[in-house]
């Protein structure tokens, strides 16, 4: 089960380093909205049986990832659009929010990992 845990991060930080490229001027990612992307469609599709299955500490865990989710791809979106405007200033504050969102999304999928190797 752990797995699809470690496979919606990778998701994930594949999303971020789209993003960071982009930002760097060496990437034309765009970014999607935050029910588009590989995380946001599990969240949406099988994400919550998953989480279910391994008991209600990983359901809450789960839970708690939509907002922080939602508010990440809001950050990057902003930080993108700042970025391509040439506001370097504005988007900087947009994309510390960016990495301080992904570092949190990151702590609940290795602790939604975590909890699915205890619970085997």
């Amino acid at each position: 089960m752990g797995a699809f845990f470690l496979l919606r991060l990778n998701d994930h930080i594949q999303y971020l380093n789209r993003i960071k490229a982009t930002l760097n001027g060496t990437g034309d990612f765009r970014g999607c909205g935050h029910h588009d992307c590989k995380l946001g469609k599990w969240m949406d599709g099988a994400g919550p049986t998953e989480a279910a299955e391994v008991g209600p500490a990983a359901k809450a865990v789960f839970d708690a990832l939509a907002e922080p989710h939602q508010q990440f791809h809001a950050a990057s979106a902003k930080a993108l659009e700042l970025s391509l405007a040439g506001n370097a200033g504005a988007a900087e504050t947009e994309i510390t929010a960016m990495h301080t969102l992904s570092a949190l999304l990151v702590d609940r999928l290795l602790e939604l990992d975590r909890l699915s190797v205890a619970a085997k």
